[in-house]
């Protein structure tokens, strides 16, 4: 082996040995107690990561990837995003030494622009119509222009981020309900990395589970970080059949629900929360008993100027 090989290899070493990267995952799975359901009620809240989303996870597989294959730090990572993802990686850029440079949809709540930011990220602002599949086209428009300044991390076509739930979320999920049987499982789809690996998890090792996804009811609604697939790009991690049923919510359904989750249930979340929480009352009207467990991808400041926190 070469000494610049050696010496590579050795400083890959030491950026993977940063705590932070110990700190992503083995997240709270918490009892709802309030709001009816039918069946008991459990909630992943994967906002107790320290980047305060689900997307911790993929983003830490996504740039452990990258820099044992060469690609991090000696360039710059860029990805789309609407912003959990970009708020991991920003993290993660400062705290292990590589740039990166995100496009945002401008419609991505003010709160989240401001935490990429102050990591040091460049944030591209794209049209707010366009939502995420805009920021994906003007992400691969850098990448063209520009292929040796970027790694780009593709969160939706790169296979370390559904790897990151099958091997983390799915199996703690299991064990911290120590050997109580599980029902029903609710995710919301987005990029799909979260409900794809966990539900490839499931049908192994517990594939009697129905699995349930969640997405938006059309293509204009107001729920961040989740696609209306009918009408988006569809990410190419994305495999459909792992859902027994996938269940449409409604925009102002889903900021109902989230409002009642802090109102009733104490726990702060996002409206991507709202709407898993929604999804599983349905499914649990047809399972009757037993008990389901739902995703809640992040904490409700990154919403707070959402207008509807306010309403009665």
């Amino acid at each position: 082996m070469s000494a610049t090989a050696a010496t590579g290899r050795d400083e890959a070493g030491s950026v993977l040995n940063h705590a932070l990267l110990g700190q992503i995952g083995l997240t709270p799975l918490v009892e709802l107690v309030r709001i009816p359901a039918g069946v008991r009620v459990l909630a992943k809240l994967e906002g107790r990561n320290p980047g305060g989303s689900v997307k911790d996870r993929a983003a830490r597989s996504i740039v452990i990837e990258a820099i044992r294959s060469g690609w991090l730090p000696s360039r710059r990572l860029l990805d789309a995003t609407s912003g959990n993802t970009g708020i991991a990686y920003a993290m993660l850029g400062a705290a292990l030494g590589f740039g990166v440079t995100l496009c945002v949809p401008g419609s991505a709540s003010p709160e989240r622009r401001r935490i990429l930011r102050a990591y040091g990220a460049e944030v591209i602002e794209t049209d707010p119509t366009e939502g995420s599949d805009g920021a994906i086209l003007r992400a691969r428009d850098l990448l063209a222009d520009k292929p040796d300044l970027y790694y780009y991390a593709d969160q939706y076509g790169n296979p370390a981020n559904p790897r990151a739930h099958e091997a983390t979320t799915g199996p703690e999920i299991l064990r911290q309900l120590r050997g109580r049987p599980l029902d029903l499982f609710v995710a919301g789809l987005g990029t799909s990395g979260t409900f794809v690996g966990i539900s490839r998890y499931l049908r192994r090792a517990a594939p009697h589970v129905r699995r349930v996804s969640v997405e938006p009811d059309g293509e204009f609604h107001g729920l961040e970080g989740l696609k209306h697939m009918a009408s988006a790009i569809v990410p190419p991690i994305y495999d459909p059949s792992l859902a027994h049923e996938r269940e449409a919510v409604v925009t102002e359904e889903a900021q109902e629900m989230t409002r009642r989750i802090a109102r009733e249930e104490g726990l702060f979340v996002g409206l991507s929360s709202g709407a898993a929480l929604v999804a599983t009352l349905r499914a649990a009207r047809k399972t009757g008993s037993g008990t389901a467990v739902v995703v809640f991808p992040d904490g409700g400041d990154r919403y707070l100027s959402e207008r509807f926190w306010g309403a009665a």
